[in-house]
């Protein structure tokens, strides 16, 4: 009969031993599906955020790019401007010039003294 009942005892406490072990395993894989659900979460959150970013990236850049093009419009602009005042007054401005440096009208210099 001892035997019996130790044969029992060890068969309860088998039994006990699986059933934590079973409890364990449905605890590990209760977290693991936690850690899985935050990762999930943690992911869906982190697309949202690039989402978001990207967004107001693209806004910005978009602003540069166009702020950009007016001011090479604007350059533009008055790079014909200026070339159009170049043409227009080259010429005078070359005649004037050669005027200057060419008609010399010799002149006794105001500071000047006459000495014997």
């Amino acid at each position: 009969m001892t035997s019996q009942s130790q044969g029992i005892q060890q068969l309860l406490q088998a039994e006990k031993r699986a059933k934590d072990k079973l409890e364990e395993a449905k605890k590990r894989k209760r977290l693991k599906q936690a850690k899985e659900e935050a990762m999930a979460e943690i992911d869906q959150y982190r697309m949202q955020r690039d989402k978001e970013f990207r967004l107001k990236q693209s806004k910005i850049m978009g602003s540069q790019s166009s702020l950009s093009g007016e001011i090479e419009e604007q350059t533009q602009g008055q790079i014909k401007e200026l070339n159009g005042s170049y043409s227009k007054y080259m010429e005078n401005v070359m005649n004037q010039l050669l005027s200057v440096v060419c008609d010399v009208k010799p002149e006794i210099h105001m500071n000047y003294r006459i000495t014997n």
